[in-house]
């Protein structure tokens, strides 16, 4: 209940448009090259390389190329610790 796990795949020229999530996220390239816009920067993605956002952190993903990449979600546990 505290965690997902998502296979993406774009296209070249293919976007997710700004959206938040409501967990620490973290992006990481599986094939292609994707670059990722938040907080008023671009991180380029290319294959291997990973990145992870703060919760409600608005950003968007753009594929450079045909690419696939893995969308991780963590959320707090019902049960976490206050102090975490």
């Amino acid at each position: 209940p505290d965690l997902r796990v998502v296979l993406v795949a774009l296209r070249a020229g293919g976007r997710l448009e700004e959206h938040r999530a409501a967990g620490r996220i973290s992006v990481q390239t599986l094939a292609g090259h994707v670059r990722l816009h938040a907080a008023g920067t671009e991180v380029d993605l290319p294959t291997g390389r990973l990145v992870s956002l703060e919760r409600e952190v608005p950003h968007a993903v753009e594929a450079l190329e045909e690419s696939a990449f893995l969308l991780t979600i963590a959320w707090r546990g019902e049960h976490a610790d206050a102090t975490a």
